[in-house]
């Protein structure tokens, strides 16, 4: 085929290509499990089991919250797959079903800049790991720049490294997982004390962690064999990770002491270190983050093929490779926490109103992804209604501005927030029923 690339094997370079079905529900499996497990997921637990920051849960609540916003969040993700895989579009194309062509760009821009913003944030995560295992002998600025060049490779040949993870590293990242937490079940202090106050916002993280990955699920999902495995290899694969992941970073929190590791998130890795091997099992987790960065900057290079789909994505991922590196140099954690809820409030009602109106009103039979599909002002509406939902029903605190803002709106419409209420859950409901009754009163041909 053209440029000698072998689309039978591989993503097709443009999006005039048809997108080959290659993946079973173990390489969507492998991908997924490989995606939930990240290293400064282990200092994420730190906002599990103190969401509010003056309120601790315990360690029951702390693993009951973890299970149950795996689930919530995965099977949204789950969910935003199957369009991908019945259409064969990427996620950002396949909004041009939802909103139009033109309005899907509003969405492909965001999620472009968070792309990019996540895809500098695990080069920095990947350096910060191999600075600990090898100090200082090698400068940060090599390890960025090397990290960045393996990403950039993976994104070139982006169904070759899906295959590649299930085939090898998902096997050593298991055998690590379980060595590090044999290790910490031994070393930790007990695990005491603590209540289920925070239960509700610590489930919103646990969401908004797995419901990050909403607007980039069809862009792997379009080259799975069949719907069921994409969402089989989602829910599954990312679940089980993700209250590993996590499950392990409480102890690993634990033992390290929540003062240290909130004034320095990567000091969570001094327990992996000291294990017994540690070095060479936190060797492959290092390198296993790669998968991470590599998703980031190849959903940015789909994002742009929306706005640009007759542009060579091998050019376009080498530039966004380049981009992320160079932020990388100069990149902080600082709002971790923070950016996730952003995160959440954008795309789950998002994902909400896709779901309805692709699953429950019909979309699946007409869904027009076409580059002159007609605007669906409509649409914007539930989303961003669901968006304000979000904001008047969390308890997850961002940033004290934005807060305030959404306190005081609150206050004006006579809104007493609750501790059972959940962000993630309060603009789904809000986004799916205001696009059930827009679908109601339009009852006749697509907008």
């Amino acid at each position: 085929m053209a440029h000698g690339v072998d689309l039978k094997n591989e993503v097709p370079l443009t999006l005039d290509g048809q997108a080959p079905k290659t993946l079973g529900v173990l390489d969507q499996g492998a991908l997924w499990a490989n995606l939930a497990v990240s290293l400064l997921g282990f200092s994420g637990a730190l906002l599990l089991l103190n969401p509010l920051g003056n309120a601790p849960l315990s360690l029951t609540a702390a693993l009951t919250a973890t299970v149950v916003g795996s689930l919530i969040g995965t099977a949204m993700v789950g969910l935003s797959a199957i369009p991908g895989t019945q259409t064969g579009q990427p996620a950002m194309v396949l909004l041009r079903g939802l909103f139009g062509a033109r309005l899907s760009y509003i969405p492909s821009v965001l999620n472009i800049i968070q792309m990019i913003g996540w895809g500098a944030f695990e080069l920095w995560v990947i350096s910060q790991g191999a600075m600990a295992i090898f100090g200082t002998a090698v400068p940060y600025a090599v390890w960025v720049i090397a990290a960045g060049a393996l990403t950039t490779a993976l994104t070139i040949w982006p169904l070759g490294a899906i295959r590649l993870l299930r085939r090898y590293v998902t096997v050593g990242v298991i055998i690590a997982m379980v060595w590090f937490a044999v290790d910490f079940l031994s070393t930790a202090p007990p695990q005491s004390g603590g209540d289920w106050t925070a239960f509700a916002p610590a489930v919103d993280y646990v969401i908004a962690l797995s419901v990050s990955w909403v607007p980039i699920a069809a862009d792997f999902a379009r080259h799975s064999r069949s719907g069921k495995a994409a969402f089989t290899g989602v829910v599954g694969g990312y679940t089980l990770a993700q209250v590993a992941c996590l499950g392990l970073g409480v102890y690993a929190v634990a033992i390290v002491g929540s003062a240290a590791v909130q004034a320095d998130p990567t000091s969570v890795f001094t327990p992996f270190m000291a294990a017994p091997l540690g070095a060479l099992f936190f060797a492959i987790l290092v390198l296993r983050e790669t998968d991470q960065s590599f998703a980031n900057v190849y959903s940015t290079t789909m994002s742009l093929q929306n706005l640009m789909p007759r542009v060579d994505r091998r050019i376009i991922s080498t530039a966004i490779g380049v981009v992320a590196t160079g932020i990388a140099l100069f990149a902080n954690v600082t709002s971790y926490g923070a950016f996730l809820g952003v995160i959440g409030a954008v795309f789950v009602p998002m994902f909400a109103v896709l779901a309805v109106d692709y699953f429950l009103l019909g979309g699946s039979t007409r869904w027009n992804t076409a580059e002159n599909a007609p605007s669906r002002w409509s649409m914007l509406v539930p989303w961003a209604l669901g968006f304000a939902a979000y904001w008047l029903t969390t308890s997850t605190p961002t940033v004290p501005g934005w807060d305030g803002i959404w306190a005081d709106v609150r206050e004006a419409i006579g809104l007493t927030h609750q501790p059972w209420m959940n962000g993630a859950l309060g603009a789904a409901v809000v986004a799916v029923l205001v696009t059930l009754l827009i679908g109601l009163l339009k009852r006749g041909p697509r907008q």
